[in-house]
């Protein structure tokens, strides 16, 4: 087995003052002090972080050195796999772990966004699409995509995606490392308007996740370690699922690479979407999180705005889902944010999440997806010492 022992995040939002070292080095330092760990004791380093070209340090991994003096020498490895290169990280460090290569793994997500202009961070974010086809095309115009299928099968779900937004935003409030401290009403977020324009029909603004700086860490360790940490969160299962690149050879509503992931995850884990306390999934755009809630199985395809309904998503509810404000509110610095799931919901289930705590917590689910639905990460999550 292999357990998260501890875990440090940065603030996410416009951190103009931090350069990528330094925010992979703040998150580093904060999750080896949390597990109580020293650099020497650290067998390897895996950071996730997509870059395409955002910034000019195109050779990152070992920046991660600088978090602590006894990791040098320490092997040092660059995981990317568009918006989902955190849990390709975390994954990975995992794996090595139980290929008995390393006892002790740090993992770091990271991502420095917000130096660029709009259209620069667009044709950057645009590069995980299938250029032959898609190039050219943002991300918001390729969920619009989504959500115009979804539309066109299922009815107008406008409301359904303006009450994921509002509710992502009420439970940010909670949350001090969120880019956006703020609620947003349902009026607002359902309503076009001069602060709330049109990005791509149907998707509004408050449609869309956030341009962010950040970073998160975590570090992981073997189970004859488990007896030398404080706390320790058990993968109680990982999935990891990859379908065909370009949009034109998947049926969009099918939303079949995550369902997958999610259904192995379930069978490994030997659990059901009802064993599941509380989850943090992939909103990069509200239609997203509605096609996740049916690819969790909460409800039938097509119908997932009824877990909004019957208010089992929301904080209080059976399942609440992205009590830290999501991408959509949290932020969304690609590279951390797969690390940053997981961090929050280890903080979850060992009953660390302050006024985001889900009481009662014991499993928890991290969804993490690349690109338009072609990466999909799971981890089912509880904790065994806290």
């Amino acid at each position: 087995m292999v357990y998260i022992a501890g875990w440090g995040h940065t603030k996410f939002g416009r951190l103009s003052d931090q350069s990528l070292e330094n925010l992979i080095v703040e998150a580093g330092r904060q999750a080896l002090a949390d597990a109580g760990v020293a650099g020497a004791d650290v067998d390897g380093m895996w950071l996730g972080h997509f870059n395409a070209g955002m910034v000019d340090d195109g050779f990152a991994s070992s920046l991660m050195m600088g978090i602590d003096p006894g990791l040098r020498y320490k092997p040092a490895t660059r995981l990317e796999n568009a918006c989902a290169s955190g849990s390709a990280a975390v994954h990975a460090a995992r794996q090595a772990i139980l290929a008995g290569e390393c006892k002790v793994a740090l993992v770091v997500g990271v991502e420095k966004m917000t130096q660029l202009s709009g259209t620069d961070v667009t044709a950057a974010l645009g590069r995980a699409s299938y250029q032959k086809e898609e190039a050219g095309t943002s991300f918001p115009g390729i969920f619009a995509q989504f959500a115009q299928a979804y539309f066109k099968e299922f009815g107008d779900h406008s409301l359904a995606l303006a009450k994921i937004a509002a509710k992502n935003h009420g439970n940010s409030v909670h949350n001090p490392l969120a880019q956006l401290q703020k609620p947003l009403d349902l009026e607002f977020c359902a309503t076009e308007s001069d602060r709330n324009p049109m990005i791509a029909a149907p998707l509004k603004k408050t449609d869309c996740s956030l341009v962010s700086d950040g970073a998160a860490a975590v570090v992981l360790v073997a189970d004859d370690l488990l007896g030398d940490v404080q706390k320790a969160v058990r993968f109680r299962s990982v999935a990891h699922v990859s379908d065909m690149l370009p949009m034109s050879a998947r049926k969009l509503t099918d939303f079949e690479g995550p369902a997958r992931a999610m259904a192995l995850a379930y069978q490994r884990a030997g659990v059901t979407v009802d064993d599941i306390d509380v989850a943090e999934v992939h909103d990069c755009f509200t239609i997203a999180e509605l096609m996740i809630y049916e690819a969790m199985g909460l409800a039938p395809k097509g119908q997932g705005a009824r877990v909004l309904e019957d208010g089992t998503v929301y904080a209080g509810g059976r399942l609440p889902v992205n009590l830290s404000g999501g991408l959509k509110a949290k932020g969304h610095p690609v590279g951390a944010t797969g690390v940053s799931m997981h961090a929050l919901i280890a903080r979850q289930l060992t009953g660390q999440a302050d006024a985001m705590q889900h009481p009662g917590s014991e499993l928890g689910l991290v969804f993490n997806m690349g690109g338009s639905g072609v990466a999909s990460h799971v981890s089912i999550l509880e904790a065994v010492k806290a």
